[in-house]
């Protein structure tokens, strides 16, 4: 998630990859974004990006006829429209076995359910604190942001507010209220959440302390995992999107537009970390594709998602041509893609798209869990078109704390 003093999405990296002449759609809300970009402290684009670990950095730029998803992405749809005037702006998604998805609304303060015909049902509505929330961490107001599923249907939800009796993880069974499962600080920031299948252990990171946190199975005490250098904000916010895949905890880093891995040791403690990719313009959540560690990057200025494969060039391969408006999350279920768009800045449309990507050979390293269908066509056309994407110089070094 990334939001401005206001609580509206905006941008607290460099722009690490440089931007083609702006489309007319994009012209549209320059303005609005130099703002938001002032007002944070913001210095100026780097005219180059840095890519690492074999991994290539992705440039910004985008086609002026885009109207499809650019392979292997395909069959783009808007399944869900939200309420963003009453504060439901998507930031964060999880799969249902069947397809359905639920997500968190981060100025609502909500956590809703999103069936397969598009329909939302609210969950859950926190409390704001005595003071309104306006002690909230960066952003003034208090935040429903990252979400996760256990395998008997119970949610669990990050909530910030400034507020020590309210800030942390939180559980909500199916039917139930939700409770809190972990406190955190009332200085903290809690952005991403994941769970390791593994151990049942949960990760959280923390935008503004520049950490990863940890909560056991059972909750209870949360405990400092992993912080660092690469793990610091220099602008505004620091760790933000989290997965745990192939061994490691993999962290985004919005204002140094990096995604690091984090080894999990035999111990359970963290590892060095590296920096896999970096040059992403406002990053924000991302999902592996089941495809070793290839992954989709949401970038939320530029409303799009990108693809990295490990010793190929980035690619956008969904844009606003596709209905995205401030991408905040990503999540793949079998041979569906799942983005939500909070609209914060772009103004217009707050959503939940859908996109197909084909099933990994046997021969891949994970697969990811098939998924149901989604629904409601959206109006563009389905013809190709071509996504500018650039590659910048190698590098084979990291820095670790």
């Amino acid at each position: 998630m990334l939001v401005s003093r206001q609580g509206v999405h905006a941008t607290t990296s460099r722009a690490y990859a440089r931007r083609a002449v702006p489309s007319p759609a994009a012209r549209k809300h320059i303005g609005s974004e130099l703002l938001v970009r002032k007002h944070l402290g913001v210095r100026p684009a780097l005219a180059t990006a840095a890519v690492l670990m074999g991994l290539t950095a992705v440039s910004t730029a985008v086609s002026t006829t885009a109207e499809a998803a650019t392979p292997p992405l395909s069959d783009p749809r808007v399944v869900a429209h939200f309420d963003r005037p009453n504060g439901q702006v998507a930031e964060s998604v999880v799969v249902e076995p069947d397809g359905s998805v639920d997500v968190g609304f981060i100025l609502s303060r909500q956590v809703a359910h999103v069936s397969l015909d598009g329909r939302v049902e609210v969950l859950a509505t926190m409390p704001l604190p005595a003071d309104g929330g306006v002690n909230t961490p960066r952003v003034g107001a208090p935040n429903v942001t990252g979400i996760e599923r256990t395998e008997d249907g119970t949610l669990y939800f990050l909530y910030s507010a400034g507020d020590s009796h309210l800030t942390g993880l939180w559980k909500l069974p199916p039917g139930g209220e939700p409770t809190r499962f972990a406190a955190l600080p009332a200085a903290s920031f809690a952005n991403g959440l994941a769970r390791d299948r593994r151990t049942g252990n949960f990760y959280i990171t923390d935008s503004t302390l520049g950490k990863v946190w940890r909560v056991r199975p059972h909750g209870g005490a949360a405990t400092v995992w992993a912080g660092g250098h690469d793990l610091s904000p220099t602008d505004f916010f620091g760790p933000n999107g989290v997965k745990v895949h192939n061994g490691a905890v993999w962290v985004s880093n919005s204002d140094r537009g990096t995604i690091l891995r984090i080894p999990l040791t035999g111990g359970g403690t963290a590892g060095r970390p590296q920096i896999k990719v970096a040059g992403l313009d406002s990053v924000d959540d991302f999902a592996f594709t089941g495809r070793g560690d290839q992954l989709l990057a949401a970038l939320n200025l530029p409303s799009e998602v990108v693809l990295i494969t490990p010793g190929r060039p980035g690619r956008t391969v969904l844009d606003q041509h596709d209905g995205l408006r401030n991408t905040t999350a990503v999540a793949v279920a079998g041979d569906t893609v799942h983005v939500t768009s909070g609209a914060l800045t772009t103004g217009g449309d707050a959503n939940l798209l859908t996109a197909r990507l084909p099933r990994p050979h046997r021969t891949d390293r994970s697969v990811a869990t098939p998924s149901g269908n989604s629904s409601t066509p959206s109006t563009r056309s389905s013809s190709s078109r071509s996504r500018a994407s650039a590659s910048a110089g190698v590098s084979t070094s990291s820095s670790c704390p």
